[in-house]
């Protein structure tokens, strides 16, 4: 991986972070998800897993940590390895059904962060039913940070790319 990839996961990674923070207010409503997915698709599976674990280990700094981190990476590291085979196999995603998978997205983190009652209780689907509410918000919010971010940071990242191969290396 080189210091361009790694620079602009560490841009990512303080945009989703910052994000999660600031919006930590409102249950389930964070541009991690969405950051991922655009990540998994414009710089690949590795890169969207890389991501995953800086920022869930940072937010969790700030927010709390618990048996959660691991779930949360187990589930936002899937989504990111979909997106980078996505972001493989069709070279051309509309903005339509990149919204339906940051919905889906939205749904399939609530379910896999249920199994951690499972794992601790025994208990699985009281639990996933009362979140379902949570994880609505966190659909919804992954869509309107989709629809904020899928147009701006792809245009951002080959801003960035032609403006670095114009800068002349003086050493």
């Amino acid at each position: 991986m080189n210091t361009y990839k790694l620079t602009l996961l560490a841009i990512l990674a303080a945009i989703a972070i910052v994000g999660r923070y600031w919006f930590s207010f409102i249950p389930n409503v964070q541009p991690v998800t969405s950051i991922i997915i655009i990540a998994g698709l414009l710089l690949g599976p590795v890169s969207a897993v890389i991501l995953t674990f800086i920022i869930t280990f940072v937010s969790n700094i700030l927010l709390g940590m618990g048996i959660w981190m691991v779930w949360q990476i187990i589930s936002w590291g899937i989504i990111g390895i979909l997106s980078g085979w996505m972001g493989k196999v069709f070279h051309h995603i509309s903005l339509p059904f990149l919204l339906l998978f940051a919905i889906f997205s939205g749904y399939f983190y609530g379910f896999i962060i249920s199994l951690i009652t499972y794992q601790i209780t025994g208990a699985f689907w009281p639990y996933y039913i009362s979140g379902l509410p949570f994880d609505t918000n966190h659909a919804i919010g992954n869509a309107v940070f989709m629809v904020l971010f899928y147009p701006a940071i792809p245009f951002l990242i080959q801003k960035y790319a032609s403006n670095r191969f114009s800068v002349k290396n003086t050493d």
